[in-house]
């Protein structure tokens, strides 16, 4: 028995990659189901795999729970994979980073609404609003301080839940570029090489045509992949 995962278009849905990325990251089996958001069939779709369901990603686990928000799928994993590593084994710094992903999980309104994930292109001549600036202020405290705790190069050392929360995060900086430090763009680097990452990325490419709602307006540049040194 396995799990089963419905996610929305690979290359804009930032909270089904979060989901994905849960299982994907640590090796744990889920079988893929994908939809296409902003399309008739899509609450077909969310309707074929749990009535009543409005949001995706959703998890159907073997036992025949159904978890529909990616903090509930990340603790849900959490406890049911205790030697994966999903999230740190030192009981400071597991609570430091289940603090960072409910942060995530609430917070950065602005930088999310102003800059939607598009892992199909980046975009040249973005001008970051004050409240966008001031989420990216409180993004790099968090990380520099976890990234000085553990040296890198993911939050907590090794790929943690922490980084799957913040991998869209990193995505929609590469793709807007977005002003950071040289400590956070290396951490954004560590993202773009991150192999589950640019898996998701590619299959994104498959998913069908651009979606004309995240259409920016703006001069197009090829999306960023992580230099060789990564």
């Amino acid at each position: 028995m396995t799990y089963d995962i419905l996610i929305g278009d690979r290359s804009y849905s930032s909270w089904s990659l979060r989901g994905w990325l849960s299982f994907a990251a640590f090796d744990i089996p889920v079988r893929v189901q994908a939809t296409i958001m902003y399309r008739p069939e899509f609450a077909q779709d969310r309707h074929v795999f749990a009535p009543g369901l409005r949001t995706v990603p959703a998890v159907r686990t073997p036992g025949g729970g159904l978890l529909t928000d990616t903090i509930a799928i990340a603790w849900h994993l959490s406890e049911a994979f205790p030697d994966r590593g999903l999230l740190p084994a030192d009981s400071v710094e597991r609570a430091r980073a289940q603090s960072m992903i409910a942060e995530m999980h609430s917070g950065f309104s602005a930088l999310r609404g102003a800059c939607p994930m598009n892992l199909r292109t980046a975009w040249e001549g973005v001008t970051p609003s004050e409240a966008v600036l001031a989420d990216l202020a409180r993004i790099e405290t968090l990380w520099t301080s976890a990234l000085d705790r553990s040296g890198g190069p993911f939050l907590f050392g090794d790929y943690t839940l922490a980084d799957a929360f913040y991998a869209p995060v990193a995505m929609r900086i590469a793709g807007y570029g977005l002003p950071v430090s040289n400590r956070a763009r290396g951490y954004v680097d560590a993202h773009l090489d991150h192999g589950p990452l640019r898996l998701w990325r590619a299959l994104g490419q498959t998913d069908g045509p651009e979606q004309p709602t995240y259409e920016m307006g703006l001069p197009r540049r090829a999306f960023p992949i992580a230099p060789p040194d990564a």
